[in-house]
């Protein structure tokens, strides 16, 4: 919350917050005791915590945890509240906890499912290779509209999208298959209405690859303090390489290790190469 919510600190109960939780399957009770308290606005962490442990929400042991997704909700009740990512959209690999907000989904992703089908037969084969292969089309003709977009062009890809995922291929596991991400057509075509967002993940899961790696060789960290010191570092390290900044120079600087020219503070540092 610290870097979605900039400046604020405080947690929000409000008609966004309400629908988070409803729509992470917490139990009706706890809702309903939250939505018909008085109070709406918690000036911290500790004010919000006090409120949940009066309502007896936080001795509560059932599934899904309660405390989590009411502060999950109120987060993002505070992001709304205040209007912060009014615009923005979450473009994920259709994770339940990605779909908040306006969310689009990861073509990659959605190829992936397609690709690792296992057809026994040559029948099966080809027609997940055929498959395959109009997505594929689309998926270019999809990178193309992004550079010139228009409301009037934006209607053929939407049939033409009918016409790929609507098939009958003669592989039943295909078609069911095809079917499910028909479903997520509004996810899957969000960019024919926002052609400013990219169509894969590709460069989020650049970004969390060298955690991954770290965690893979190291086996995780021992403590919170440690995980969260790792979670800061890492994040510090991409940051400063996206911007062209060494990072050893923006830790001395922070340091204020004798001989290292100071430098302004990262968001500043940001905004400039913005």
């Amino acid at each position: 919350m610290s870097l979605l919510g900039a400046e604020y600190r405080d947690y929000v109960v409000n008609e966004a917050a309400l629908t988070y939780r409803r729509s992470r399957n917490l139990a009706g009770a706890v809702i309903k005791r939250l939505a018909d308290h008085s109070q709406r606005c918690f000036a911290d962490q500790a004010a919000w915590q006090a409120h949940l442990d009066a309502l007896g929400i936080s001795a509560l042991e059932v599934t899904p945890e309660p405390v989590k997704i009411a502060t999950e909700a109120a987060l993002w009740g505070t992001l709304h509240h205040y209007g912060l990512l009014a615009d923005a959209t979450i473009v994920s690999d259709g994770a339940g906890q990605f779909r908040i907000g306006r969310h689009a989904l990861c073509w990659v992703q959605a190829e992936r499912l397609v690709h690792q089908l296992e057809p026994v037969t040559q029948p099966q084969r080809k027609a997940v290779e055929r498959q395959r292969h109009l997505i594929w089309r689309f998926y270019h003709d999809l990178k193309t509209y992004k550079k010139e977009p228009s409301r009037r062009r934006a209607a053929q890809p939407r049939a033409r999208f009918d016409r790929i995922f609507k098939r009958r291929t003669g592989y039943v596991t295909l078609n069911r298959l095809l079917a499910r991400l028909h479903a997520r057509k509004n996810e899957l075509l969000h960019v024919l209405d926002h052609p400013e967002i990219p169509l894969h993940t590709n460069g989020s899961e650049n970004d969390i690859r060298a955690h991954v790696t770290k965690r893979k060789i190291s086996g995780g960290t021992q403590s919170e303090p440690g995980r969260t010191a790792r979670d800061v570092l890492l994040g510090l390290m991409k940051t400063c390489q996206k911007i062209g900044l060494s990072f050893f120079h923006y830790l001395g600087s922070r340091l204020k290790v004798q001989g290292v020219q100071s430098l302004a503070p990262l968001p500043e540092l940001i905004a400039q190469r913005a």
